[in-house]
């Protein structure tokens, strides 16, 4: 008769030994996936108020990072339509120092017209810096400037800087030959001046308001002066001609090269004499500089993930310390030390899981209530959320694993007598 051995909870035939699995050696059973999430989150569904405090810590570390990830991109996002309306192919071209005075230099009287021959150029306007000053009426002090401008403006300009009139009408040929004036926006609202048809004091005399420019985010400058035309400015203010500002608008695909040819285009004689920018520049050095901000609010998010890692890991020895008679219970009903350790570093990993998943939400929720109040497109990066959890995954796995070599290493004796 052939002779049987227990083998785990089957019976099987002697015969059928391995080399690695002698007679009458007992082979624990294996634990299915299954089985391993039921024990790891024992310890969980028994503590639940410990389990909300402890995932709390991670939840806020990565609610953090992924509000300030979310608020980055939302911001950047913004930024982008923002160029993307207002174009990136504008160049400005101002005088520099002049090498012979070492005052300013002038640009020549023909350089908006030099420039436009460029291959490549669609739109040139100008503006030349006039000795006057607006107030709203004669009665207002001299020395209360309100920081206003007062330029003379070719009729170009407004599709040079890709503005529009909010209210009235732009400067053309007939009205620039005359005393009209249109006023940038902030201009108009330190006069007082709501719409067009008024009257400001302009260089010792009355001037018309024809227009009033909607914002310029390009072209601040402009926003705070009150435009007159060219022919004007010469007759009426004795104007010399030399335009003190060029803007230029190319095609995008022309927009490096224009730039190389400017300075010495706007004047031949001496371009280096000549300044050339690109004023969506400081949008995009706006961008950088608040990347360094969010680098570090990405640090203190960071901090906070490791103190709630910390958290974790003193939940999980605690739990070790009060469940000794489970874990001696365990290991004397034949419980491997390795399924002891792979029990408390699941229960680990569900705890830090369960905190980085609260944590994506509410650094979701946080992000998409802060866009929405601001008017900013809602914007989270999923690699963001992915890095975020795995994260959490990483510290549930470093801040289990103490505890958990330290369950298996209990002795099922010492264990049972403890409790």
């Amino acid at each position: 008769m052939s002779r049987r051995r227990r083998h785990g909870a089957t019976d099987v035939p002697s015969g059928e030994d391995t080399p690695t699995q002698p007679a009458g050696k007992l082979v624990p059973a294996r634990l299915s996936a299954r089985d391993v999430a039921q024990v790891g989150s024992a310890g969980l569904r028994g503590r639940p108020m410990r389990v909300i405090l402890s995932a709390l810590g991670i939840a806020l570390g990565i609610a953090t990072m992924i509000a300030v990830v979310g608020i980055s991109s939302s911001s950047k996002a913004q930024l982008l339509q923002e160029l993307d309306k207002l174009g990136t192919n504008m160049l400005k071209v101002t005088p520099g120092s002049s090498m012979t005075t070492g005052g300013k230099a002038k640009l020549p009287q023909k350089a908006p017209q030099m420039i436009s021959q460029i291959d490549g150029v669609e739109h040139v306007g100008a503006t030349g810096s006039l000795e006057a000053n607006v107030y709203r009426s004669e009665h207002i002090p001299g020395t209360r400037t309100s920081g206003l401008s007062v330029q003379a403006a070719s009729e170009g300009l407004l599709d040079s800087l890709g503005g529009q009139v909010a209210a009235g009408t732009w400067l053309n040929a007939a009205n620039g030959l005359y005393p009209a004036v249109v006023l940038g926006d902030h201009a108009a609202s330190r006069l007082g001046v709501t719409e067009p048809g008024g009257q400001v004091y302009l260089g010792g005399r009355y001037f018309t308001v024809v227009g009033i420019l909607a914002p310029l985010p390009l072209a601040e400058e402009i926003a705070a002066s009150a435009l007159i035309g060219w022919e004007a400015a010469r007759t009426l203010l004795d104007f010399d001609g030399h335009p003190t500002t060029i803007y230029e608008k190319s095609a995008d695909a022309k927009v490096e090269y224009v730039r190389d040819l400017l300075a010495r285009t706007a004047n031949p004689q001496a371009p280096t004499e000549v300044n050339v920018s690109k004023p969506s520049d400081a949008l995009e050095a706006k961008a950088a500089s608040e990347g360094a901000f969010t680098n570090l609010l990405l640090g203190l998010g960071a901090v906070a993930l490791l103190v709630g890692g910390v958290g974790v890991a003193n939940t999980m020895i605690i739990s070790v310390l009060e469940r000794r008679h489970e874990i001696g219970l365990r290991r004397s009903l034949g419980a491997t030390r390795g399924q002891i350790r792979l029990q408390f570093v699941t229960e680990s990993l569900m705890l830090s899981g369960l905190g980085g998943l609260a944590g994506i939400v509410l650094g979701s929720l946080a992000t998409w209530i802060y866009t929405a109040t601001a008017g900013m497109p809602w914007v989270v990066p999923p690699e963001a959320m992915a890095s975020g959890f795995a994260a959490t995954l990483a510290i549930g796995t470093v801040a289990g694993l103490y505890p958990a070599i330290r369950a298996a290493r209990l002795s099922p004796t010492l264990a049972l007598q403890a409790a």
